[in-house]
């Protein structure tokens, strides 16, 4: 399902104007990283596609609706947001209740629900812990439990805040298993992150904020190879990226992959 932005502003009631007049495209099935300083604009730029937030002036479309014309809990249909911080999140007594909550609210048939919910959690490595109450779980299990819940609602868009903050290696590695599945599966994934390796390693498109304007928009390559531009919103390319350039490599590099292969 497509996005489209276009000319987005908006203004905190204290009078911050957050976003100024922000205007792009995310086409059905691309996987974009939004990337910036604190204070940038990505999280409020994030809430404006599932209805959290409204423009003050401009329009945000999903698909052929403006978001200014759907309430949130219509939106949610189309756009599945994981919040950075899972507790702000959770809510129900075990964790399959909370994984199913969220499909059983779009009103879907059980046998629906019970399918999406049994991926999801197949997917998050979650089905040992269906009974298990998501607040007796590690941090890090109780974001899997977010990101299951939001997964199972089979939306065509999701939204990631911040995904691999606090979370440990193993547990990136299932975060970004589960980010090739929705690609694989067609779904548009948009994700808000600090962490540019992660960024490099898992997404084909970038889009660098800064001071609620877009700084550079394009293939993660072109834009994780432009040093100098990004300092402007104090993001550093990743290392491999950076030695790259200082050992004179032809080609912008931003994996292992790539690295090995240019040195060859």
């Amino acid at each position: 399902m497509k996005i489209a932005i276009d000319k987005l502003h908006f203004t905190y009631p204290i009078g911050l104007e957050a976003l100024k007049g922000i205007s792009l495209v995310v086409e059905p099935g691309e996987q974009v990283a939004i990337v910036g300083q604190n204070g940038a604009g990505k999280t409020t730029l994030a809430r404006h596609l599932n209805g959290l937030l409204k423009p003050t002036s401009g329009s945000v479309f999903i698909g052929d609706w403006e978001t200014t014309k759907f309430s949130t809990a219509k939106l949610a249909a189309r756009v599945g947001y994981v919040f950075q911080n899972p507790d702000e999140q959770l809510f129900s007594r075990d964790v399959v209740t909370e994984v199913s909550f969220g499909p059983r609210n779009l009103g879907y048939a059980k046998g629906k629900v019970d399918e999406l919910v049994e991926r999801a959690m197949a997917l998050t490595e979650l089905n040992g812990k269906a009974e298990a109450n998501p607040y007796d779980l590690s941090p890090a299990w109780r974001k899997m439990v977010a990101l299951a819940s939001i997964i199972a609602m089979d939306t065509p868009i999701v939204i990631f805040d911040e995904p691999t903050t606090g979370q440990d290696a193993v547990n990136v590695a299932r975060i970004a298993h589960v980010i090739s599945e929705l690609k694989r599966e067609g779904r548009t994934v948009v994700v808000i992150t600090h962490d540019i390796d992660f960024c490099a390693e898992n997404f084909e498109r970038v889009i660098a904020l800064s001071q609620g304007r877009v700084l550079l928009d394009g293939s993660t390559r072109e834009v994780l190879g432009q040093e100098d531009i990004l300092a402007q919103t104090y993001v550093e390319p990743p290392q491999l990226t950076r030695l790259g350039k200082r050992l004179g490599l032809k080609e912008t590099v931003t994996t292992q992959e790539e690295f090995i292969k240019s040195l060859a």
